[in-house]
């Protein structure tokens, strides 16, 4: 078989699902040829540029701006006029796309992120395959947004049993949403040694481990959640994953601190990293949660992107997995308070068991089983 595995850089969490699926399938199936394509690749300069750098912007710059269009484009009609109406007008990227489809010709097509759906659907209108693949929808985040729903999708792969009843109360058929849990690497399903990962990382045996994560493009007020970390009493030991930023990293690392504090750049080693943390203090983007939660590790959020991320807090928080704050200058309280509790405890407890560590793996499990036979 032929599994095209379509994505778009938009943050990190769209392309890391695609890759752990790529890694899955060619695991389960490795006679199979597979390919995973950033649709960015067929983006002119300026359109990528714009794409790129446009949705770091908005969403750190104006998040407020960010939540208001994520809600006004949350309703199947809404999103299913702006998908037909872009079909209106001709795209150069569109068109680059649909010849790759044509070359390749995809038994099956995997979907980590919504804008492949619209030349998906496009296609299956006109006809122009001569055999059209399979197309799933893979929702990365706890929250299923309009966009993720097009009439060419086969099957949905979703993160959860309530994921699964919103898609189906927006008129999918319940029989094409498949609760998978939301695709992460396969080192997530290992069990690192926490002794050995901290004297990698010159950490204390005696202390416990905060990690702070910045993102892979090292965003959010890291510096001050760091000051705020000073004020916190006790004993506790603090890493730091500034990501892409050198500019955060460098600075970051010339600042003395009240606690040990070690700042790392990006990291590949992110299950190592979580496997010594008794906390993770981050953003809760679809896929760092996810990973956290294969980790059985809870996580402290502070003020979410309105949209995916207020989303995915909602869903961690009525389970139990994490606490939040809304203002900064609240995190030193709250901390206090959790280090060493019996309610950090519990909410490591439920963190595991929300984990699902076999996503991607169920996900290639449940379309084998929708693929029809080749004629």
């Amino acid at each position: 078989m032929r599994i095209l595995i379509a994505t778009v850089t938009a943050g990190g969490g769209h392309v890391a699902a695609a890759a752990a699926l790529e890694e899955a399938w060619r695991s389960a199936h490795p006679e199979d040829v597979v390919e995973r394509l950033d649709l960015i690749k067929f983006f002119s300069p300026l359109h990528k540029k714009i794409h790129e750098d446009g949705y770091v912007t908005l969403v750190e710059k104006a998040p407020e701006l960010w939540g208001l269009i994520f809600g006004k484009t949350d309703h199947p009609k809404v999103a299913r006029a702006m998908s037909q109406m872009r079909r209106l007008f001709p795209s150069h990227s569109r068109q680059k796309f649909i010849r790759h489809l044509q070359q390749f010709q995809p038994d099956v097509v995997l979907c980590t992120h919504y804008l492949p759906l619209e030349t998906l659907g496009l296609l299956r209108q006109k006809s122009v395959l001569p055999v059209p693949p399979l197309v799933v929808s893979i929702v990365t985040d706890f929250e299923a947004h309009a966009l993720w729903m097009d009439e060419c999708v086969d099957l949905y792969c979703v993160a959860t049993e309530g994921t699964k009843a919103r898609l189906v109360a927006r008129g999918a058929a319940a029989d094409h949403v498949m609760p998978t849990g939301i695709p992460i690497a396969a080192k997530f399903l290992s069990q690192p040694k926490p002794k050995t990962v901290r004297q990698h990382y010159g950490l204390r045996d005696d202390q416990p481990v905060l990690l702070v994560l910045g993102g892979g493009f090292g965003m959010g007020p890291v510096a001050e959640i760091l000051a705020e970390l000073d004020k916190v009493p006790g004993q506790f030991q603090t890493l730091v994953v500034a990501g892409r930023n050198k500019k955060l990293r460098s600075q970051l690392a010339t600042q003395d601190r009240q606690h040990p504090t070690h700042v790392l750049g990006f990291s590949k080693n992110m299950h190592e990293l979580m496997a010594v943390a008794d906390l993770i203090i981050t953003k809760p983007g679809g896929l760092t949660s996810s990973e956290a939660l294969a980790m059985g590790r809870p996580l402290f959020i502070l003020h979410p992107i309105p949209g995916q991320e207020a989303a995915n807090s909602d869903f961690l928080l009525e389970q139990g997995a994490a606490v939040k704050v809304n203002r900064i200058e609240d995190l030193s309280f709250r901390i206090t308070q959790l280090l060493g509790s019996k309610k950090l405890a519990e909410m490591a407890k439920a963190a595991k068991d929300l984990g699902r560590p076999h996503a991607a793996a169920a996900v290639c499990q449940a379309v084998i089983t929708r693929i029809p036979p080749r004629p």
